[in-house]
C-alpha cells in the first residue's frame, strides 16, 4: 500500500496514508523528498515549498493559505494555515452540466406500498407527541402495546419524544409542525398515534392543516385532556393500528421510489477520499435510475458552494442555491457566531484543517449529477434526482431533517465513528478499515478498502448490494442496539 495520496495533479500538499516519520524518505513525482515532521494518517505534508500567503491547495482547489512559508515534507495543518474564507460572496451562474453514463440496472427493492405511491423500507408504529409534556404517557402506551399484543409483524415500535410543541415562537413553532408533521406521515411507518396535550400551542387542529393529506387508516389522533385515560384509550387506538399492520407485506418496487439522505459527521483526512466519493457515486447510479438524494450540511458546503451552484440545472435553482448560502451565513451573524468556526477538534485530529478542507470533501457525497432543487427545512422532496436542504452540520439534525423530506435511509460517512441513529436506517460508512475494525458494532460499510487496492468499480457495486439488502430488510448496527431518534432545528427564544 502506498503511504501518501496526491489526491489532484494541481495540489501541493500529499495526504498520509499510513503514519510517516521524520526523515522518511518518499519519492513523490520522481524526486526523493524528507519528511520533516511525524506525521499522522489523515493529515498532510507538503511535496513543493508552499510561501507565507500562498494558497494551499487540496482537491485541486485551495484550502486556505500559508501563515508561513512552508517546507517540502512539512506537516501542514492548522499550526501553519489558516481559512480564506470570510464574508459573502457574489456569485455568478456559470453552468456546467454534466453528462454522465451510467446504465440502467434491473435491480428493485421489496417495500412496502404506501396509498400515496411512496415506499417505506420498514414497517414501524410509532407515537409521535406534538407536545414534549406527553413523553411520559407515549412511551407508557408502547409498553402495553409491547407487552400484551402480538407485534411479530412489525419492525419497530416506539415513540419519538422531544420537548417542543409549546412556548416557542416564530420559525421554531413552524419547524417543530413541519417536522411532526412530516414524521407522522412518513413511509416507513405502517401506523402512527399522533399524540396531543390538548392547552399546547401546537395545537392538534392546526397541526392537521400543515399534515395536509394523511392516510386514515394508519394515522389516529389523541388529545389526553379530552379523555379520561388517555393511556387506555391510545393503547386501543394503537392496537387497531397493529391489527391493520398485519396485512401489509414487501413487494418488489423499483429503484426510482427509494430516496437516500447524504450526510458525514466525525470526518477525517480520508473522508474526501474513500466514503463521500463513494456514496456520490451511488447518488449518481442511484439518480440515473430514477431515485433521488438529498444533500444538506449548509455551513459545510462553504468554500465549495461554487461547484454545487454551477451544476443547478438552471438559472433559478443557482439561485436558490445561493439564497440556501448566504441565508445560512446570515443565520450565524444573527446570533454574533463566526460564520467560519468550524471545522470541530474531532476533525482536525483526523487531518482536516479549515472548512474549505471540509467542504470539498463534505460535497463529494453529491457526486456529479446536476442540482434540481432546493429545500426548505422539513420540506418534502418533490423533484426527482440531487436536491440541495436547508439544515445545519449537526448530526442528528440534520439526519433528521433528510428523513423528514422524505428520505427512507440516510447514508452517514464518518472516520471518528458515532452510534447514533435517526428514525430511519442510518447506515454508517467508515473512511478508513482501522476504524471499520475498531468499531464493528457501530460500522455498517468500510469504504476504507479504497485506500487499499480496491477498484471503485468493485466497492460500489458491493456497496449497492449493501444497500439492497438494508432496504428490503437488513437491519443496521443502530437499529439492533435501538439507538433512534429525533432532534428538531431549534432557532429561536423559548418563552
Amino acid at each position: 500500500m502506498n503511504k501518501f495520496l496526491i489526491i489532484n495533479p494541481n495540489d501541493n500538499v500529499a495526504v498520509a496514508i499510513d503514519t510517516l516519520n521524520e526523515g522518511d524518505v518518499l519519492n513523490v513525482n520522481g524526486t526523493d523528498i524528507t519528511i520533516k515532521n511525524n506525521i499522522e494518517t489523515g493529515h498532510k505534508f507538503a511535496i513543493r515549498p508552499i510561501k507565507e500567503g500562498e494558497d494551499v491547495i487540496k482537491y485541486g482547489y485551495p484550502i486556505g493559505h500559508a501563515l508561513a512559508d512552508i517546507a517540502v515534507g512539512e506537516h501542514a495543518h492548522t499550526h501553519n494555515i489558516k481559512t480564506n474564507l470570510h464574508d459573502n460572496l457574489e456569485y455568478k451562474y456559470v453552468p456546467v452540466h454534466p453528462t454522465l453514463s451510467i446504465p440502467k440496472s434491473d435491480l428493485t427493492v421489496k417495500g412496502y406500498l404506501r396509498y400515496n405511491g411512496d415506499m417505506g423500507i420498514r414497517n414501524e408504529l410509532w407515537i409521535v407527541p406534538t407536545v414534549g409534556c406527553v413523553n411520559g404517557q407515549a412511551q407508557a402506551i408502547i409498553d402495553r402495546v409491547k407487552k400484551e399484543l402480538d407485534t411479530s409483524h412489525i419492525d419497530d415500535i416506539r415513540v419519538y419524544t422531544h420537548n417542543y410543541g409549546c412556548s416557542q415562537l416564530g420559525d421554531d413553532h413552524v419547524n417543530t409542525q413541519k417536522a411532526l408533521a412530516a414524521l407522522a406521515k412518513h413511509p416507513n411507518a405502517g401506523g402512527v398515534l399522533v399524540l396531543s396535550l390538548g392547552c399546547e400551542n401546537n395545537q392538534q387542529k392546526d397541526f392537521k392543516k400543515v399534515m395536509g393529506e394523511w392516510d386514515e387508516n394508519r394515522v389516529r389522533f389523541l388529545i389526553s385532556q379530552e379523555v379520561k385515560d388517555e393511556i387506555q384509550t391510545g393503547f386501543e387506538m394503537m392496537k387497531e393500528l397493529v391489527e391493520y399492520m398485519r396485512n401489509d407485506k414487501r413487494e418488489d418496487l423499483p429503484l426510482s421510489k427509494l430516496k437516500v439522505g447524504l450526510k458525514c459527521g466525525g470526518s477525517d483526512g480520508f473522508s474526501g477520499i474513500t466514503a463521500n466519493p463513494l456514496v456520490g457515486q451511488f447518488s449518481d447510479w442511484l439518480i440515473a435510475q430514477g431515485g433521488t438524494s438529498i444533500l444538506t450540511e449548509v455551513p459545510e458546503m462553504f468554500g465549495a458552494e461554487t461547484i454545487l451552484m454551477n451544476r443547478a440545472k438552471d438559472e433559478s435553482v443557482f439561485n436558490n442555491t445561493v439564497l440556501l448560502v448566504n441565508n445560512f451565513k446570515d443565520y450565524f451573524r444573527r446570533f454574533d457566531q463566526e460564520i467560519y468556526e468550524n471545522p470541530s477538534p474531532g476533525n482536525k485530529a483526523g487531518g482536516i484543517t479549515t472548512l474549505e478542507d471540509k467542504s470539498l470533501g463534505c460535497t463529494q457525497k453529491g457526486g456529479n449529477s446536476e442540482v434540481v432543487d432546493v429545500l426548505d427545512y422539513a420540506q418534502p422532496v418533490k423533484v426527482h434526482g440531487l436536491n440541495l436542504l436547508n439544515a445545519p452540520g449537526n448530526d442528528l439534525v440534520a439526519a433528521s431533517a433528510l428523513a423528514m423530506s422524505g428520505c427512507q435511509l440516510v447514508l452517514f460517512t464518518t472516520g471518528r465513528g458515532t452510534p447514533f441513529g435517526s428514525f430511519v436506517p442510518t447506515m454508517k460508512i467508515s473512511t478508513n478499515t482501522k476504524l471499520f475494525n475498531f468499531k464493528s458494532n457501530w460500522i455498517d460499510f468500510n469504504a476504507g478498502v479504497l485506500l487499499e487496492g480496491q477498484s471503485m468499480e468493485k466497492v460500489l457495486k458491493d456497496f449497492v448490494d449493501f444497500i439492497i439488502q438494508t432496504c428490503n430488510g437488513k437491519h443496521l448496527h443502530h437499529e439492533e442496539t435501538g439507538f433512534k431518534e429525533i432532534a428538531i432545528f431549534k432557532t429561536g427564544v423559548t418563552l
